[in-house]
């Protein structure tokens, strides 16, 4: 489903990407992981066309994103659902309107078959009833589930989330990878999560990748991750202050 080939980015004359490889198959959730600032994000804007790397390829559903243009561009987004970390609803639009927002701005759906898909959608994440309300009066977790009921409007064959479960309190987190988990059972979509929240991956992913010093430096289960004896992917995992990731920052400063 998603084939991505020694991409390099350099951004503000930094290197984020460089070379990173990775493979993530239909119908797998496949969880990213890496510290602040590592180029999670910036590889999820490469995935959607919003970023373009300075050399590599990223194939999503067969289709090279650095070699579409608008036009196809716009058709391959219908095709994968966007959950942001903070949630991105728009404060002026009710929770219906924006669960629909994709589907009013890129098809020509009836307003029946809208107003069906939306409440639908709201159902799938347990907050059905809810579209005449504003996102002034949703809690950070409701906010969070909204967001994925927009993604899953669409019908994607993919959904992207980055940070699920930042922002919100650890029940609140757990009940969001459970939505996760169940939504991957139930529709076989193909997912990646971007996160460094450790208990959200082990809970959520069929494999963990790690990004480090942009490139996936280990790919494996959530089993495997746990097991590992990998120097720089222990320290992480393990959330330990003294290893080569900690060691690597103070020969680099």
């Amino acid at each position: 489903m998603i084939h991505i080939k020694d991409l390099h980015k350099n951004l503000g004359g930094k290197t984020v990407l460089d070379g990173l490889s990775l493979t993530i198959k239909e119908g797998v959730t496949c969880v990213i992981i890496g510290r602040s600032g590592c180029g999670k994000s910036v590889l999820l804007k490469h995935i959607v066309g919003i970023l373009r790397g300075d050399s590599g390829e990223v194939i999503v559903d067969g289709k090279d994103v650095s070699k579409l243009n608008d036009r196809e561009l716009g058709i391959l987004r219908l095709e994968l659902g966007l959950v942001f970390q903070g949630g991105a609803l728009f404060d002026s639009l009710t929770v219906g309107e924006n669960v629909g927002f994709g589907l009013i701005e890129h098809s020509h759906i009836s307003s029946k078959e809208l107003a069906e898909r939306v409440e639908e959608s709201l159902s799938m994440v347990g907050l059905s009833g809810i579209g005449n309300l504003m996102p002034s009066e949703l809690s950070g977790g409701m906010k969070k589930r909204v967001s994925l009921a927009r993604a899953l409007c669409i019908k994607p064959k993919i959904i992207l989330y980055d940070e699920p479960t930042t922002g919100v309190d650890p029940i609140t987190a757990d009940s969001i990878n459970e939505l996760i988990r169940s939504l991957h059972d139930k529709i076989k979509v193909t997912s990646i999560v971007v996160t460094h929240d450790m208990k959200s991956a082990y809970k959520v992913a069929d494999r963990i990748a790690m990004l480090y010093q942009g490139k996936i430096i280990f790919e494996g289960t959530p089993q495997e991750v746990q097991n590992t004896q990998h120097p720089v992917v222990y320290q992480f995992i393990n959330a330990l202050s003294k290893g080569p990731i900690t060691e690597n920052l103070r020969e680099d400063s």
